[in-house]
Order: C-alpha cells, then sequence, then structure tokens
C-alpha cells in the first residue's frame, strides 16, 4: 500500500449485512411465535399514533394487540396506546434516529409475545434512517401526510421504494394544503409499482375500512401459511 493511499473501510455495508441477518432472525422467532408485526414509519406529527388508536379499536376484539413504541426519549405516545386498550412496551433509542433488527428483537423478547396475535412497531418520527434498516417485521407501512407535501416521494425515495402499504394521511385537511394526490400516487407508482396507496383521515375514519382489510388479509394470510 503506497504511503499515500487512504485505506476505506465501508463501516455502513458491514452494519446493514449484519443487521439483514439479525432481521431473519426476528422473522424465524416471529413465525415461531405466530406473531405479525407491522413496522409503522412517517415523519414527526404524520399522525402515526393516532392511526394507531383507530386501526387498535377496529381489531382489538379481533386479535390480541401489542405496540412498542420507539422513541428518542418521552412516553407520551406509549400511554395513549395503552389507553387504547394495547399491550405497550416504550422502546427508548438513546439518541438514535431509527430502530434496528436487534433492537427489535429485545423488544420483542421483553413484550413477551404469548397470548399477542399482531404487534405494530411505532419506528422513530423520520422518513430517511427508518427505510435502510430491516427490523424483521412482516409488512412496513407508511404514513405520507398532506401537510407535508406530495413530493415527498421525490425526496426520500427509499422509504416508498420499500413500503408495502402508503397511507397518505390528514386526508381531511386536503383543501387547505397544495397537495396533488395524482401526482404524489405518481411519484411512489414509479419508484414501487406493487405498492398499495390508500387515502385515509385518522380523525373521520375516511378510507379506513381499506387500511382495515389490507391488514386482516396480510395477518390471515400470514396465521393460514403457518399452520
Amino acid at each position: 500500500m503506497n504511503a499515500n493511499e487512504i485505506n476505506v473501510l465501508d463501516v455502513k455495508a458491514d452494519i446493514l449485512e449484519d443487521n439483514d441477518k439479525e432481521a431473519n432472525v426476528v422473522r424465524d422467532y416471529l413465525k415461531e411465535k405466530k406473531v405479525f408485526l407491522v413496522n409503522l414509519m412517517a415523519s414527526p406529527g404524520a399522525g402515526k399514533t393516532t392511526t394507531l388508536v383507530r386501526t387498535i379499536n377496529a381489531l382489538k376484539d379481533r386479535y390480541k394487540i401489542g405496540v412498542m413504541e420507539a422513541d428518542v426519549d418521552s412516553d407520551v405516545d406509549a400511554v395513549t396506546v395503552q389507553n387504547a386498550g394495547a399491550k405497550v412496551i416504550q422502546l427508548h433509542t438513546g439518541g438514535s434516529c431509527h430502530m434496528d433488527a436487534n433492537m427489535t428483537h429485545c423488544g420483542l423478547e421483553e413484550m413477551d409475545l404469548d397470548g399477542l396475535d399482531l404487534v405494530f412497531l411505532e419506528n422513530v418520527g423520520n422518513l430517511v434512517c427508518p427505510a435502510e434498516f430491516d427490523v424483521g417485521a412482516n409488512k412496513k407501512v407508511t404514513i405520507l401526510s398532506v401537510p407535508e407535501g406530495d413530493d415527498k416521494p421525490l425526496k426520500y425515495p427509499l422509504m416508498f421504494q420499500i413500503t408495502d402499504f402508503l397511507m397518505i394521511g390528514k386526508i381531511d385537511v386536503k383543501p387547505v394544503f397544495d397537495f396533488d394526490e395524482d401526482a404524489c400516487r405518481q411519484y411512489v407508482r414509479d419508484l414501487n409499482p406493487e405498492i398499495e396507496v390508500v387515502p385515509v383521515s385518522a380523525k373521520t375514519g375516511e378510507g379506513f375500512d381499506k387500511w382495515i382489510d389490507w391488514l386482516t388479509n396480510e395477518i390471515e394470510k400470514f396465521r393460514a401459511e403457518g399452520q
């Protein structure tokens, strides 16, 4: 090696490779426990917690539900979700802007999955880092709220490439904002032709029947495959 050469080590690649291995361990663990895990991702303030509360209320008579609330600090969202009737565990990431597979595995073990059917991971509010780390979830769900703007798929393409289901949230305030839903859908389809895109309002319930139908269908397919 020349004295003037700099040896470059791609640490990020190694980190992601190790994370992917752990994500497969998480998937095996979930399969063994017969628990369906949803990784819910969105920006801060996009409506993740409000969406979770309405979803829990719609499904809690059918499934036993747990929620892992990931945040840099505080337990505000955890208390809100717990009051909706779900089993909740708070995960503090210690300043990290995302959850990884190892953190998720630790949270699942601490939660104790016995008796649960469905678990949501409410990931840290961020459209960048959470998209890069596979946590071992069965499905990835993203909320893009109307106030954020229709161009977010152009600015943060990876999030929309890896997502299985996209909610265009806060659709009830669309008349107040300059949000081009058709353009947004096209941006998303160009990145991910197979993605489900549904406009919803966690406040009014608009579009929630489609979200609940999709989620229920995915859970039942998972359960059938495990039999």
